[in-house]
């Protein structure tokens, strides 16, 4: 009798990472849609620049825009009060990437 082992971690392993960068796609998706909803909104510019990146080498999604001025709106000034977009549109969110994410671990 002869037994042969075949591996197929690789195959997993290549399943997983396609699983993962799935969920943190849509994670991103959805973060910039409440981010949009919070952003303030007197021009649109920094609510319409509003992305994300899905870096699958972090296993990681990162959310942010390249308006200049961002960081004010988000954190405030002296002269204005901060209007944090990004920061809730994350953490308040929690539970909705968790479940995001859980449902493509399934292979839903």
């Amino acid at each position: 009798m002869v037994f042969e082992f075949i591996s197929h971690a690789a195959e997993v392993k290549d399943n997983l990472d396609k699983a993962i960068e799935k969920a943190l796609e849509k994670c991103g998706i959805k973060a910039e849609g409440y981010a949009y909803k919070l952003c303030p909104k007197r021009t649109g510019r920094l609510a319409n620049s509003i992305a994300h990146t899905v870096r699958m080498d972090d296993k990681a999604v990162y959310i942010g825009t390249n308006v200049s001025y961002a960081p004010h709106v988000e954190l405030g000034t002296k002269r204005q009060r901060a209007q944090p977009y990004l920061k809730p549109a994350v953490t308040d969110h929690s539970d909705q990437y968790n479940r995001i994410i859980k449902k493509a671990m399934k292979g839903e």
